[in-house]
């Protein structure tokens, strides 16, 4: 990406109202989640026909982003995707896998898997990889139709700086704006003021009014709070014929490094784990919040898997109505583990009445299979 801006300005990384947390009284052996639904803050109610949820909306979106992380002839990449259809398609930008020898990304839930390019134009700057492991899975939805205009709201979504699963916000400030950058020929873009970086290429532009993606974050600008997104309805036909007909050529190219043949098979250092490990550890707080009780129970390591089931895991939190991590830092880690420190604040439903319980716990978070899991957890009530 070129020309980007320096400064990130919002990170949201948001636990919805309606959760339950952990029972922390001695059970860190089997240690359980429970809800019986998506519950709100004490004294919260929903209106018939309300505007969907910023933070809902914004945690549904994220599920779908992923990083990609390209390597290349004299070096790396970093950029950002998204999964758009059932294929394990993912957009993103033609210059963040061009001379891609090898391609993986990474999910929400830190799975890292590989990909194959399968359609690039460089002159439009757009992408799509193939990453077969992630057919079939659920992908955000896009709007082909939609021209956003002068002040609509709108998210941007990525991993700029390597930060995972980042959401600025903004307004459309400009739109059909002409730019060229290098062999790049931007025409008719919208220009955007949600601020975007170094790692946010290929990431969803949302209307925030619909929760869908109208475009593609590819470019920044030095000079402020100036982004430049391709509105998705350019190249939804282009993406699609690419995901029908695949240039095997392109493939090949991208597949060209075996995974032995990387520097690390999970390329992770002291201080990229330790900024993943205490991620994992919020997204398994946020999935709880709004009752993504699937999606928390996956990021377990397999041994807790074993010792407790999904439906007792699901089951554990039915008096807690909703819960927040005031303090998450990590205490100490590795290449291949790190021990994440939080402290809880947790509504609960005790004698029928609600009352506010303060936790401490620490979770150790380690690769399993080269993919970061939470395999163990101990805590006490405060």
């Amino acid at each position: 990406m070129k020309n980007w801006i320096t400064v990130i300005v919002s990170v949201l990384i948001l636990a919805a109202g309606g959760f339950s947390a952990y029972e922390l009284n001695g059970r860190w052996d089997t240690p359980v989640v429970n809800a019986e639904s998506k519950l709100g803050v004490p004294g919260s109610t929903v209106k018939a026909n309300a505007k969907p949820d910023l933070k809902e909306m914004i945690r549904e979106d994220q599920k779908h982003v992923v990083s990609v992380e390209v390597t290349l002839e004299d070096g790396s990449s970093l950029g950002s995707g998204f999964l758009y259809n059932d294929k394990g398609d993912v957009i993103t930008n033609a210059h963040v896998v061009s001379g891609a020898l090898k391609i993986r990304v990474k999910t929400n839930d830190m799975s890292i898997y590989s990909g194959k390019l399968i359609g690039m134009n460089e002159e439009k700057d757009v992408a799509v990889v193939r990453v077969d492991a992630l057919a079939g899975k659920e992908p955000i939805v896009v709007d082909k139709e939609t021209k956003a205009e002068i002040g609509d709201t709108v998210l941007a979504f990525g991993s700029p700086l390597g930060l995972d699963n980042t959401v600025t916000t903004g307004i459309i400030s400009g739109v059909d704006r002409d730019m060229d950058i290098d062999d790049i020929k931007y025409r008719g873009i919208y220009q955007i003021s949600a601020p975007i970086t170094h790692g946010n290429s290929g990431g969803p532009l949302v209307l925030e009014s619909s929760g869908k993606v109208i475009g593609i974050n590819s470019a920044g600008n030095d000079q402020g709070s100036i982004g430049f997104s391709i509105p998705f309805y350019q190249i939804a036909a282009m993406a699609e014929d690419w995901s029908a007909h695949p240039d095997e050529q392109l493939a090949s190219e991208s597949l060209s490094l075996d995974d032995e043949d990387m520097p690390s098979s999970s390329g992770y250092t002291k201080e990229s784990l330790s900024a993943d490990a205490q991620y994992l550890v919020q997204y398994f707080y946020d999935c709880v919040s709004g009752g993504d009780y699937v999606s928390a129970y996956s990021v377990l390591g397999s041994n807790w898997q074993t010792k407790t089931a999904y439906e007792k895991f699901r089951e554990g939190y039915l008096n807690t109505q909703s819960v927040s991590i005031t303090s998450i830092s990590v205490t100490s880690a590795t290449e291949k583990e790190a021990q994440v420190a939080v402290i809880l604040e947790a509504w609960e439903n005790k004698n029928g009445e609600t009352v506010l319980s303060k936790y401490s716990s620490t979770y150790t978070v380690k690769l399993e299979n080269d993919t970061l899991k939470i395999v163990s957890g101990k805590g006490k009530k405060l």
